[in-house]
């Protein structure tokens, strides 16, 4: 790999483990793919937004024919930290409205910064991406702050407002008037049955949106009108 230089070193070592989970597939090969795909230099930042349908339109569907749970596996390597083992978070993503046609923006409850484990009236932050299809950028950070303002007298709203920009709003847990709070904002609540992984919820996401969603999403997306309805009509059909 010549232009090694171009990006870290964990991130290179990270690319030639992730390649052994690929059949057929060396170092220099997966290197190759996602370069073409992200262009240089390669990131952190550029690596979290890649998805397994991305991978597998790659040169010409080169890795169409492996099996998904195989190429879930690498994009996990590519992004965990090989000395924490924890996922490597990408860096905030500077965005602009409009810069992601089709594209939504949502909000995940958590106490780590790598999966839904918050309860929406007490999680320690709310991470902020806008995804389309394809991609997936970490735009913000939002850290509720009501412990220190005495003077915020429902922090149910307060937390709604903090994340009122957002379509969709992932969390592990939420009360009935909270979730009716959030809801009359104009935010989705969608509460999970468990704890998982935030790049898992985005690449599940990513997959309603591409192959068929709801109306509700596909308005949210920018979808035209008469799609819409075509989409209802396949949901119902």
């Amino acid at each position: 790999m010549s232009s090694q230089g171009t990006m870290t070193r964990e991130l290179a070592l990270r690319i030639g483990l992730a390649s052994l989970a690929l059949p057929d597939t060396d170092a220099k090969g997966l290197f190759n793919i996602l370069t073409e795909i992200l262009g240089f230099p390669l990131t952190e930042e550029k690596i979290a937004g890649i998805t397994v349908s991305t991978l597998k339109a790659a040169r010409a569907g080169v890795l169409a024919f492996i099996d998904d749970n195989k190429l879930r596996t690498a994009l996990d390597i590519l992004n965990t930290d090989i000395e924490t083992g924890l996922p490597v978070r990408p860096s905030i993503h500077p965005y602009q409205d409009g810069d992601l046609p089709n594209s939504i923006r949502i909000a995940f409850a958590t106490n780590d910064a790598y999966t839904v484990n918050g309860h929406f009236g007490n999680c320690t932050q709310f991470l902020v991406y806008q995804l389309s299809v394809n991609t997936a950028y970490l735009i913000d950070i939002r850290v509720p702050d009501h412990e220190n303002h005495p003077e915020i007298e429902d922090k149910n709203t307060y937390r709604a407002e903090l994340i009122s920009d957002c379509k969709v709003a992932y969390m592990a847990s939420v009360g009935g008037p909270a979730a009716a709070k959030i809801v009359r904002i104009g935010i989705h609540p969608l509460k999970l049955s468990g704890t998982e992984k935030i790049s898992d919820v985005i690449a599940e996401l990513q997959t309603v949106m591409a192959i068929s969603p709801p109306p509700w999403l596909a308005k949210a997306m920018g979808v035209d009108a008469s799609e819409r309805f075509k989409f209802e009509r396949e949901s119902v059909g």
